[in-house]
């Protein structure tokens, strides 16, 4: 019998808070990386932006296609911004869960 203290319940993962766009700050999906650290955010706003990452989280942020992220826009460029934060996979199925993205629609 496995003592109560060392139980692991997979199928109840506990999720903490979860960070929400604040501001002017919209959530955005990554499409195509340019190079360095710049790459093409489609925004749920509507618009697609030119963003990049800044210096002090470079090396924090490891950001493929279809990444789902947190962009700050520039206040005097709105078409261009900063990324901010990145949901990891189980925050983005309480997203999904919660409204603030759509599902994922199949192609085939």
């Amino acid at each position: 019998m496995v003592h109560p203290k060392y139980k692991v319940e997979e199928e109840h993962k506990t999720l903490g808070r979860v960070k929400l766009p604040q501001g002017r700050e919209v959530i955005g999906i990554v499409e195509m990386r340019h190079g360095g650290n710049k790459m093409q955010i489609s925004c749920l706003d509507g618009k697609s932006r030119n963003c990049r990452v800044p210096g002090r989280l470079k090396r924090a942020l490891w950001l493929r296609p279809n990444d789902v992220v947190i962009v700050e826009p520039w206040e005097l460029e709105p078409e261009k911004g900063d990324i901010i934060f990145q949901y990891r996979p189980i925050q983005i199925e309480w997203l999904k869960r919660n409204g603030y993205l759509e599902q994922e629609k199949e192609e085939f």
